[in-house]
């Protein structure tokens, strides 16, 4: 503690993109603050539709509702700050405040990877074990599924977060990226990090492929039982029912996957090709997977319909009730 107290830090400094010109600022910020409106508007419609639709309370749909909210908690944790960054050119964050939003950045992010691995589980025990299925996902047990990936979560998070806030900070307080993260944060400590950093790459090992594992198994197992079924179209319609969880779960890994090797290869980009990397894979698939879900998902996409007939109708005898 006494080195916390003798730390002569009392505030960092988001970059956001270092590379960026200032007469790009006013377009980047107009950029990402449409970005999180169209994140906000289009959540916030599945979660209406979730709310008010009682063909939505099935064990998919419990799970893809709190992926919806963890998606709009995360854009909100970090979009609004790096927008003021541009808009405002206000990049001063406080010593407490950018810990905070390290905790949820982190936190969201394991939430996020719990869910697919529970996405997974989902169409593992619907397509392999269909049998089972209703007994296996009932809404009680999905519900204790989905609180225990949010409590596990907060547990791996307030580990990073307890361990990297007393280090003592006492040189530079200029963090290159857009939002306050575990290794941007500890590596402006004056101390040696390699003591923190293994602990927090434990953490991010169990956090990511875990969940990956078990997702790679159970899709290998899903595509194995799918070749079992009769008929080409019978296989089309059983794949189809993975195709909303495997495109989102894609998003999040792929990108992910993709830095990680190339870091081990050798390839090397500049601080603002990552920092773009890494906000194309953060903050896209929050603002795109609701557009998946209204696409790829039948009830969603009806309901979704039958709400805006309800709303707009467009001739006086039609009227429709998602029940």
């Amino acid at each position: 503690m006494s080195e916390r107290n003798s730390s002569r830090v009392t505030e960092f400094i988001l970059t956001g993109f270092p590379g960026l010109h200032p007469e790009y600022y006013g377009l980047v910020s107009a950029v990402l603050f449409f970005v999180y409106l169209m994140t906000v508007i289009a959540n916030t419609v599945v979660l209406f539709l979730f709310a008010t639709n009682r063909s939505l309370h099935k064990p998919m749909y419990y799970i893809i509702s709190n992926l919806v909210v963890s998606d709009l908690l995360f854009s909100t944790t970090t979009l609004p700050k790096i927008i003021s960054r541009y808009w405002f050119k206000s990049g001063v964050i406080s010593f407490t405040g950018c810990f905070v939003q390290m905790f949820f950045v982190h936190y969201l992010g394991t939430v996020n990877s719990f869910i697919f691995f529970l996405m997974a589980f989902d169409r593992y025990c619907a397509i392999c074990h269909p049998l089972k299925y209703a007994d296996v996902l009932k809404k009680v047990r999905i519900l204790i599924l989905i609180l225990t990936a949010w409590i596990i979560s907060c547990a791996f998070s307030l580990n990073l977060l307890i361990r990297a806030y007393p280090l003592p900070y006492c040189g530079s307080n200029v963090i290159i990226h857009c939002f306050c993260d575990h290794i941007g944060i500890t590596v402006l400590a004056c101390t040696d990090r390699t003591p923190y950093a293994l602990p927090a790459f434990a953490i991010a090992v169990i956090v990511l492929l875990v969940p990956l594992a078990f997702i790679v198994f159970s899709y290998c197992s899903i595509l194995m039982e799918v070749t079992k079924i009769a008929g080409f179209k019978n296989r089309l319609k059983s794949l189809s029912t993975c195709s909303t969880q495997l495109i989102i779960i894609s998003l999040y890994y792929l990108p992910r996957c993709f830095v990680y090797l190339a870091s081990n290869v050798g390839i090397t980009f500049s601080a603002d090709v990552r920092i773009v990397i890494i906000m194309l894979y953060s903050l896209g698939p929050p603002m795109v997977n609701p557009l998946i879900y209204c696409l790829r998902a039948k009830d969603i996409r009806e309901c979704l319909w039958k709400q805006f007939y309800r709303t707009v109708p467009h001739k006086p005898q039609v009227s429709a009730i998602c029940t």
